[in-house]
């Protein structure tokens, strides 16, 4: 036997034991983790969301992109990290998640990205960025 009921923080179940027939309770909480990402300098932390959202937020800033647009984004990058299902992710690989989003949601917003992500120091490897975005069209 087996009744659910949703309280806040998890799923109580109440229970019976077959072999003893005594009844008892549990508490069932989704867990999700999510892995660590592995900085440049072989540094560890944290998955951040806020700081995923907080770059592609400065590359769209003044863009013609919805509040939705780059939530959905943050969800899926998100959604693919944890769908990696490792214990440790690169930063490259999360930003190239961030950049192949940009890409199809906003060109500039991806340029913009792109410099900062790209370490493009000079206007020839900017254009040569743009040039690979117009290709591609």
């Amino acid at each position: 036997m087996d009744t659910t009921r949703e309280p806040a923080g998890g799923v109580r179940r109440r229970r019976e034991c077959k072999s003893c027939t005594k009844r008892f309770s549990t508490v069932e909480r989704v867990v999700e983790s999510t892995p660590l990402v592995v900085k440049r300098g072989g540094r560890r932390e944290a998955f951040n969301r806020d700081k995923i959202l907080e770059g592609i937020r400065i590359a769209c800033a003044k863009r013609p992109v919805s509040a939705e647009d780059i939530d959905r984004l943050v969800d899926h990058v998100e959604a693919q990290v944890v769908t990696l299902n490792k214990a440790e992710v690169s930063a490259r690989e999360i930003g190239d998640m961030v950049l192949n989003g940009l890409r199809r949601l906003d060109e500039v917003a991806y340029i913009r990205y792109a410099i900062v992500y790209l370490n493009l120091k000079d206007l020839e490897s900017v254009k040569k960025e743009i040039d690979k975005l117009l290709a591609e069209r």
